[in-house]
């Protein structure tokens, strides 16, 4: 369905459309997502450490920046989250042994435990764009790509 349809409404221009229609679509691709996020008592951004320490599990533990570099959120307080992850037992953290101002970060079982069970979900969300071929999706992460640029 066309933006306009949707929204019932009119746009400036195209790229004020383009704008619109993409924040739209954000937000309607992973508004399930990210209320199953909260039924187990996570944020997005929560979500989102865990998904890096799980990814990088093989060069555990990390510190506190190397998060941050990876996260989606380009202002997170990284140090809080781990803090509240840890208080949920999802992560362990250390001081650093090379350097005592960084904090060394790992996943527990318990937090690889819950990201396989959101599994399914991840998989639902990556469905939503099925109506699109595979060089459609390219496609689309290439513009994306460009509009970051």
């Amino acid at each position: 369905m066309r933006i306009e349809d949707e929204l019932k409404g009119r746009f400036r221009n195209e790229y004020h459309k383009g704008f619109i229609n993409l924040s739209y679509t954000a937000r309607r691709l992973s508004y399930d997502f990210f209320r199953e996020l909260k039924k187990h008592g996570l944020t997005e951004q929560q979500y989102n450490v865990l998904r890096i320490l799980r990814g990088f599990k093989d060069e555990a533990p990390l510190n506190v920046g190397f998060i941050k570099e990876r996260m989606l959120d380009r202002d997170p307080d990284v140090s809080r989250l781990v803090d509240r992850l840890q208080d949920k037992g999802l992560v362990t953290s250390s001081s650093n042994s090379k350097d005592k101002r960084q904090r060394s970060v790992d996943i527990t079982s318990k937090g690889l435990d819950l990201l396989a069970s959101l599994l399914g979900w991840e998989k639902h969300v990556e469905t939503l764009l099925g109506n699109l071929t595979l060089d459609e999706a390219m496609e689309l992460n290439r513009l994306l790509d460009k509009i970051r640029e």
